[in-house]
């Protein structure tokens, strides 16, 4: 569904709000989700669904930061014992963090788009098999998605 869409809108804002919207209503046992972009070196939030939200948060704050910061996914099961978790929403026990990266480039921060987040009121919610799953999702949306600030291919 998400690859259809993606392929029948070109506005990249029109085509992240919907997804977001897809995922949100499609995700069992979440509260939260949305992206944050990356932008001079922090993360702005994007577009989202639930509770309001931070809406800037430090690379070196939270699953989110440390997820920009790692490049990598974090599946943290309990977000109480993660260092420095910012608690925008004390209903959320587990967070599945996912950098998005331009395509076709290696990841690294300077082809860091953002994150997606996705919080859940559930402790351990995420499997690997949900992480997979939201990766190959989260590859889709990097790769079919332009986002504004793109870098250029092959500097």
């Amino acid at each position: 569904m998400i690859d259809s869409y993606l392929s029948s809108e070109t506005d990249w804002l029109a085509q992240i709000c919907n997804v977001t919207a897809l995922l949100y209503e499609s995700l069992r046992e979440i509260n939260w989700l949305g992206f944050y972009l990356l932008k001079e070196k922090e993360l702005i939030l994007g577009p989202f669904q639930g509770k309001m939200a931070c809406t800037r948060i430090a690379l070196d704050k939270g699953v989110c930061g440390a997820a920009a910061t790692q490049l990598k996914t974090l599946r943290v099961d309990n977000v109480h014992k993660f260092e420095g978790h910012i608690a925008c929403d004390s209903a959320t026990f587990s967070e599945l963090v996912i950098p998005l990266f331009y395509p076709n480039r290696k990841p690294a921060i300077e082809t860091l788009i953002g994150v997606l987040d996705i919080d859940s009121p559930v402790f351990a919610r995420f499997s690997e098999t949900d992480q997979k799953g939201l990766e190959k999702i989260a590859e889709l949306i990097s790769s079919k998605i332009s986002f504004p600030n793109a870098p250029k291919l092959f500097e």
